[in-house]
C-alpha cells in the first residue's frame, strides 16, 4: 500500500484545514495510507507524524488555520537535519510528501526531493506573493477581512471628517491592499508596486479634502513606511484629523470563505492523484483558472507579475 505524508509550514492561511481534508480523502479513495505531519517540518525532524482517518478530518473544512500546525525552523537548511527527517518518514514506510505552504515550504520540498522523497507542494499563504500561481489558498478570506475591516473604519472616518491610513499586511506583495483597496472605493493604494512618494500620497490627501470630501482611506501594504509617522504628516497637512489602523494578523484567522475552500479541494485533489500516477517534484497551481501543475525548480524561478491593468485603474482613480 501506498502511503503519503502531508504538512503544513510557514505562515497560517485560512483554508489549509480543506486541503488536509481533501488530501486524506482522496488518498484513502486511491488507497493510499495518509499520516499528519505536525508543526511543519520541525515536526518532520521530531518524529511528530501520525495516522490520519476520515474521522481526523471531520468538520475541519470551515475550521481556520491547520489542524497540524505550523512553525518556523530555519534548522532545516541544514542537510543532516533533513536526512533525520527522511529516515523518520522511511522508518515508517512512507516517501511521498504534500507540504501546504509558501515559497520556503517549497524549497524544503524540493531539498527532500533532492534525497528521494517524491514530494509535492500546495501554495497557501494569505499574501499571495507566489509567483507560479494566480491566486493561493487563504488570500481570498484574508481580503474579505480585509475590505470588513476597512468598511468599518470607513464609516466612522466619514462621521468624523477623518483621514484613515489602515496598513494590510503582504510582507513584498501588494495584492492584498491592492484588492481591497479597489474592493472599498480607496482612491490611495500604496504597494511594493506602485512604490511610495510621501509628499505625493498628503498632497492627493490634501487635495481630495479642498474638494470637499468627507473623508478619505489610504491603503498601504506593510513595511512600506511608519503608518503613524505617515497619520501625523498627513494630519498636520490638512488639519484633518487620521488616524493609523493597522490590521496585524487578523488577517490570518478566521472561517474560510467559500471559494478558499473549493480551491484548497481542488488543489488537494490533484496533488494526490500527481501522487498516485506516480508524478513527483511538482507545486499543484492555478493558472488562467485551470487547476496544472509545474516542477518545483520552474515554478521557484517565476518572478510575480504586476496586475497591470488593476494597477492602471489605480491611476485612473488617483488623477
Amino acid at each position: 500500500m501506498k502511503k503519503l505524508a502531508v504538512l503544513t509550514s510557514g505562515g497560517d492561511a485560512p483554508g489549509m484545514n480543506a486541503a488536509i481534508r481533501a488530501i486524506v480523502r482522496s488518498g484513502l479513495h486511491f488507497g493510499i495510507e495518509v499520516y499528519g505531519v505536525y508543526n511543519g517540518y520541525k515536526g518532520l525532524v521530531e518524529d511528530d507524524i501520525h495516522k490520519l482517518t476520515r474521522s481526523s478530518v471531520t468538520r475541519i473544512i470551515s475550521r481556520g488555520g491547520t489542524i497540524l500546525g505550523s512553525a518556523r525552523y530555519p534548522e532545516f537548511k541544514e542537510k543532516k537535519t533533513r536526512i533525520k527527517a527522511v529516515e523518520n518518514l522511511r522508518s515508517r514506510g512512507i516517501n511521498n510528501l504534500i507540504t501546504i505552504g509558501g515559497d520556503g515550504t517549497f524549497r524544503g520540498a524540493r531539498d527532500l526531493h533532492e534525497l528521494g522523497v517524491n514530494a509535492i507542494g500546495i501554495p497557501a499563504t494569505i499574501d499571495n506573493d507566489i509567483a507560479s500561481t494566480d491566486y493561493s489558498i487563504g488570500f481570498f478570506t484574508a481580503l474579505d477581512t480585509a475590505v470588513e475591516s476597512i468598511d468599518k473604519l470607513r464609516d466612522t472616518s466619514f462621521s468624523h471628517q477623518r483621514c484613515s491610513v489602515v496598513e494590510v499586511m503582504g510582507r513584498h506583495c501588494g495584492d492584498l491592499a491592492l484588492y481591497a483597496g479597489i474592493a472599498c472605493g480607496s482612491e490611495f493604494i500604496i504597494t511594493p508596486e506602485t512604490g511610495f512618494d510621501r509628499e505625493r500620497t498628503i498632497a492627493e490627501v490634501h487635495a481630495s479634502f479642498k474638494r470637499q470630501k468627507r473623508h478619505a482611506i489610504v491603503v498601504i501594504t506593510e513595511n512600506m513606511t511608519d503608518v503613524s509617522k505617515l497619520a501625523k504628516d498627513i494630519e498636520e497637512a490638512t488639519k484633518h484629523e487620521t488616524r493609523a489602523t493597522v490590521l496585524g494578523h487578523v488577517q490570518r484567522g478566521g472561517t474560510p470563505q467559500a471559494y478558499d475552500r473549493v480551491l484548497a479541494t481542488e488543489m488537494a485533489e490533484h496533488a494526490v492523484y500527481l501522487l498516485h500516477v506516480d508524478k513527483a517534484h511538482r507545486i499543484v497551481v492555478m493558472r488562467n483558472r485551470e487547476i496544472t501543475d509545474l516542477s518545483i525548480e520552474d515554478a521557484l524561478a517565476m518572478k510575480k507579475e504586476t496586475p497591470t491593468k488593476r494597477y492602471g485603474l489605480v491611476g485612473r482613480m488617483r488623477n
